[in-house]
């Protein structure tokens, strides 16, 4: 038996519980519906005051991905961070991220992966979309990434020299794979990304590339977080050791803390953590050569 079959995918939302959820109220908020209801208490919401922020779309093979920036208004060249979505794709909670990264001084821009299989974020079922995410394969993944990283190095008030890729779940996930691909990421941060397979579709994982990163990334993962057990990240950290990336690509694990801990709109938000996460990862970048 493969040994990474013994561990749970940890793709998945779908760890935490199902809830009920008032649809009406639920469509208005701009979050993911299979999520479960907004946790109104912790959610943050920031505001485009001061910034150059919307939707777009970027031209990627196949089609135009739905996308959003924002950026600060006085003009200037700023670094770029990417935000990579989780499994719901793109909704108001990566928007929110990029106006964060918009407020200290980034050109923060975020993207649909799942464009292709329609709108995740409106599936209100938990297997339609993990059926969705999980169709779409690593080469069309790495592709879009190039294609945005083309149009951020056409835009005017991006430093497309000081280029860095953070995302939560599938998005940290895709934070491993995509630095081990290009060579146009100065640095990475992944929040609890996935590290086992989806087969059929998924089959590499950031353990098969910890030899091939082109940049230091951070990971930060929860202690409790039941689809990413202990034993997986330290084999990942035991990967990153073996190719001499376990300084410059370390792990931060957040002791009793669980998956998708950064998610301020759902219930696993852990407020401690998150907010110590964030920090880390300004930290990071700027100390990479992304600020």
């Amino acid at each position: 038996m493969n040994d990474r079959a013994q561990f749970a995918d940890p793709q998945l939302e779908s760890l935490l519980p199902p809830v009920k959820f008032n649809r009406r109220g639920f469509l208005a908020s701009g979050f993911a519906l299979a999520a479960g209801p907004v946790a109104a208490q912790t959610a943050i919401h920031t505001s485009a005051d001061g910034l150059e922020a919307g939707d777009m779309t970027v031209p990627v093979p196949g089609g135009n991905m739905p996308s959003y920036y924002a950026v600060p208004k006085k003009p200037g060249k700023y670094p770029v961070v990417i935000v990579v979505p989780e499994v719901f794709g793109l909704h108001e909670y990566q928007k929110d991220i990029c106006r964060r990264l918009a407020k200290v001084g980034y050109f923060g821009i975020t993207q649909d992966p799942f464009f292709r299989q329609g709108d995740l974020a409106k599936m209100t079922e938990m297997k339609d979309v993990m059926g969705g995410a999980n169709k779409l394969d690593d080469a069309t993944m790495l592709a879009d990434l190039d294609a945005l990283v083309a149009y951020i190095e056409k835009q005017p008030k991006a430093n497309a020299k000081k280029i860095g890729i953070t995302g939560m779940c599938r998005g940290g996930r895709t934070v491993w794979m995509y630095v081990a691909h290009s060579k146009k990421i100065k640095a990475g941060v992944s929040w609890y990304g996935g590290l086992t397979a989806a087969p059929p579709v998924i089959t590499a994982t950031p353990l098969d590339v910890t030899d091939k990163l082109n940049a230091p990334v951070l990971g930060l993962y929860g202690g409790a977080d039941s689809g990413i057990p202990i034993p997986l990240i330290d084999r990942m950290r035991a990967g990153l050791l073996a190719f001499g990336h376990d300084r410059d690509s370390p792990i931060h694990v957040y002791p009793d803390t669980p998956h998708a801990f950064h998610a301020d709109y759902r219930p696993s938000y852990r407020k401690g953590p998150a907010e110590d996460g964030w920090k880390r990862m300004l930290a990071w970048f700027k100390s990479h050569g992304v600020a």
